[in-house]
């Protein structure tokens, strides 16, 4: 902008005689000459920066990823921003909670991004390439052998609802005998469930147990006992883990009994009670969740942004099943678990 007030100075000049009036339309030439590039470059440089703003859209937002190792395939999620013209990340891999990521980049159509191998428990980082190909992003990875993993993400649903559910009739998912309605992912002896004196008892360090039927939005009634040093969990469609623990006090309040792992911490947090009997009265409608304990409202009506680490799967959009954590520390018991299905 320089350029145009030396313009306006130089034309308000007075001169005298023809040489200086020569003099003056040079000036005049070159300035005008100089403004047509300044404003030139200045519009290169706005469509430049509109063309990269376009080509990150379609990647920010929240993505359900399934990782593809030649054993079985692990659910992750991503949720990519662009704050300030630079992308951030964060992630939930193979296992844990969601976490930032050191690195992220869009470079000619090939997104990278970087776990970190403190947080994988491998002697390297976990690099990730894709791009986007339709909808889907689709790129490779390694395991911690090297081997190479192929990797696949959907763009996550809003799971938003039209209008609140109707609530159909309760249904006693655990019968207070057996097993009845319920899998195991690894029934080993070691490791498997027990029913003693009408209560469900993890194994601790074992199998996780799994309800045969499957849900969308319900309300659930559970009630717990968690003794000293002892962790399980109670996992929402089989993705969305609400934390039941006595061992975790120095960890995040999210990690706290009550909280949404990772993601939503309870508030207000409750006094923990090892070895005594607790309820939780939890209402799931799309992402939005509601989690009374004791009675008292500790999580009100707030969103899950995404799949807890050891979900069964990342398809959000889908129904799916009530399963307790067995494979922490302890022997947590259940009892009295009751489920209150929404209408179709």
């Amino acid at each position: 902008m320089r350029y145009l007030k030396l313009l306006a100075i130089t034309c308000s000049t007075r001169t005298e005689g023809t040489h200086n009036s020569m003099k003056l339309r040079k000036a005049v030439s070159i300035l005008l000459t100089l403004t047509s590039l300044f404003l030139t470059g200045a519009s290169a440089h706005k469509t430049a920066s509109s063309s990269d703003t376009a080509s990150v859209k379609p990647f920010v937002g929240r993505w359900d990823l399934t990782l593809k190792a030649p054993d079985r395939e692990y659910p992750s999620w991503l949720e990519i921003r662009q704050d300030d013209g630079q992308l951030t990340a964060r992630m939930v891999s193979r296992w844990g909670h969601a976490r930032s990521l050191p690195k992220i980049q869009l470079l000619k159509g090939t997104l990278t991004f970087i776990s970190p191998k403190e947080e994988e428990g491998r002697e390297t980082d976990m690099i990730f390439e894709g791009r986007l190909v339709g909808n889907t992003l689709s790129g490779t990875t390694t395991g911690p052998d090297g081997t190479p993993w192929q990797w696949t993400g959907q763009k996550a649903p809003a799971l938003q609802r039209a209008s609140a559910p109707k609530w159909g009739k309760p249904i006693p998912l655990f019968n207070g005998k057996d097993l009845t309605g319920w899998k195991m992912n690894n029934p080993s002896p070691e490791g498997a469930w027990k029913v003693e004196d009408g209560v469900l008892v993890s194994p601790g360090h074992g199998s996780e147990i799994i309800s045969d039927s499957k849900f969308e939005d319900f309300k659930l009634h559970i009630e717990f006992n968690s003794p000293p040093n002892s962790n399980s969990g109670v996992y929402l469609r089989g993705r969305y883990e609400v934390q039941i623990e006595t061992d975790s006090v120095r960890e995040p309040s999210s990690h706290h009994t009550g909280g949404v792992y990772g993601f939503l911490a309870p508030s207000p947090e409750m006094r923990r009670k090892p070895g005594e009997w607790q309820s939780f009265d939890i209402t799931l409608v799309g992402r939005m969740i509601t989690v009374v304990q004791n009675g008292k409202t500790i999580i009100n009506n707030q969103e899950i942004p995404g799949i807890t680490g050891g979900a069964l799967d990342s398809h959000e959009g889908l129904r799916g099943p009530i399963y307790l954590q067995g494979s922490e520390n302890g022997h947590v018991a259940y009892r009295n678990i009751v489920i209150t299905p929404a209408r179709p």
